[in-house]
C-alpha cells in the first residue's frame, strides 16, 4: 500500500497537475491574441445572469448524477462522502492524464481503495464506460436523425475535417462498445482468448501479456454483472444520460447567458449540442493532459460565430474556467485527505 501511495503521490504531484494548466493558459494566451481580442469588446455585451445560474446548476448536477451513479454501481457499498472523493479524484485524473489515456486505470485504484475488491472496481469502471459510449452512440443517431449529416461545416481554424475524425472516431466507439458488451455478457472467455492470439504476433507480443490482464479482468466484469436486475441497469442508464446532458448543456447556457437575445429554440440548442458531441471525439483523442489546448483551439473552431465578433476566444477561456479548472484545484485539496483516510483504513 506504501508504494501504491507513493505512486499516486507523484502521478498527481503539483509539478504534473502545472503542465496542463500551463498549456491550457498558453493556448488561451494565443487564442485571444490571434483572435485580436480587446476587452472593449466586451464592454457592449449584455449578460444573462439568469443563464450563468443554469450553467453553473448544470456542472453541479453532472457532478451529483456522477456521484449517484457510483452509488447505484456499487449498490450503496459507498457512502455519499466517499463516491465524492471517487468522483473528484476521478475527474482530478482524467484532468492531468492524455485524454487519450484517460483516468479509468486510476479510477479503478480509488475504488479498490474504498474496500471494494479489485474485480468489482474493474466490473464498475468497465460498466461506466459502456453506459457513456452507449449513451453517445444513441445520442449521435438520434441527432443525426433530427439535425443531419451537416453537423459542423469545414472550418479554417482546424487543420484537418471535423467531420471526418468525427464519424471515424463514432465508428471506433460502436466497435469498441460492441466488443466490450459481447466481452462482457456473451463469451468473455471466448474474447480472452481472441486477444492473446491477435497480440501474440511478434511485432505485438511485448503487448501480450496486458492482453491477458484485460481478459482476466474482463471474466471478473462479466461475473459480477450478470444477474443484475433490470432496474438496476435501468437507474444506472438514466444517471448516465442525466450526466451527460448536463455536461454538454453548461454550454449551451454559457451561449445564451452572452446571447440573451437569442432565445431558447429547440432547433438552435439541439445544434449546438450536436456540434459538442463532434468536439468531444476530438478531445477524446487528444494527447494533451485534460485536452489542454485542443480544446480551446476547438472551442474556437466550432463556436466562433455563436458569440460577437473577436470574444469567441476570451468565452473559451471562461467555459474552460467553468468546467476544467475547477478539477483540478479539488483534486488537489481531496488527494491528501483521501490518502489520509485510506492510510488510516489500513491501519485499523
Amino acid at each position: 500500500m506504501q508504494a501504491s501511495t507513493q505512486n499516486i503521490k507523484s502521478a498527481f504531484s503539483i509539478k504534473r497537475v502545472l503542465i496542463p494548466i500551463a498549456i491550457g493558459i498558453g493556448f488561451s494566451a494565443y487564442s485571444l491574441y490571434a483572435s485580436k481580442f480587446d476587452m472593449s469588446a466586451l464592454h457592449g455585451i449584455e449578460v444573462s445572469l439568469k443563464y450563468i445560474f443554469w450553467a453553473l446548476f448544470c456542472m453541479l448536477m453532472r457532478d451529483l448524477m456522477y456521484i449517484v451513479r457510483i452509488r447505484i454501481l456499487t449498490e450503496k457499498q459507498l457512502s455519499w462522502l466517499d463516491s465524492w472523493h471517487v468522483v473528484m479524484l476521478w475527474e482530478f485524473a482524467s484532468s492531468v492524464s492524455p485524454s487519450v489515456v484517460g483516468g479509468s486505470a486510476f479510477a479503478i485504484y480509488f475504488l479498490n481503495q474504498e474496500k471494494l475488491s479489485l474485480g468489482r472496481s474493474t466490473a464498475i469502471i468497465f460498466t461506466t464506460v459502456m453506459l457513456d459510449e452507449i449513451f453517445y452512440i444513441v445520442t449521435v443517431a438520434l441527432l443525426l436523425l433530427i439535425v443531419g449529416v451537416n453537423l459542423v461545416p469545414f472550418s479554417e481554424q482546424l487543420p484537418f475535417n471535423p467531420m471526418f475524425f468525427f464519424f471515424l472516431g463514432y465508428g471506433v466507439i460502436i466497435a469498441m462498445t460492441t466488443g466490450i458488451t459481447a466481452g462482457i455478457f456473451i463469451a468473455p472467455k471466448g474474447v480472452k482468448k481472441l486477444l492473446v492470439k491477435l497480440f501474440s504476433f511478434s511485432f505485438l507480443k511485448k503487448w501480450q501479456p496486458k492482453m491477458e490482464k484485460t481478459g482476466d479482468e474482463l471474466i471478473a466484469t462479466s461475473i459480477e454483472l450478470k444477474g443484475k436486475s433490470f432496474q438496476y441497469w435501468v437507474n444506472a442508464f438514466i444517471t448516465t444520460a442525466l450526466t451527460w446532458t448536463a455536461r454538454f448543456m453548461v454550454l449551451n447556457f454559457l451561449i445564451l447567458a452572452l446571447n440573451p437575445d437569442l432565445g431558447f429554440h429547440i432547433m438552435q440548442q439541439l445544434l449546438i449540442f450536436a456540434k459538442q458531441l463532434v468536439m468531444w471525439v476530438i478531445l477524446l483523442i487528444s494527447p494533451t493532459p485534460g485536452a489542454s489546448g485542443i480544446a480551446e483551439i476547438s472551442f474556437s473552431a466550432f463556436f466562433r460565430n455563436e458569440f460577437p465578433e473577436h470574444t469567441h476566444a476570451a468565452v473559451a477561456v471562461l467555459w474552460r474556467v467553468i468546467s476544467y479548472y475547477p478539477y483540478l484545484v479539488l483534486g488537489l485539496t481531496i488527494l491528501p485527505i483521501w490518502l489520509r483516510k485510506v492510510q488510516m483504513r489500513k491501519k485499523i
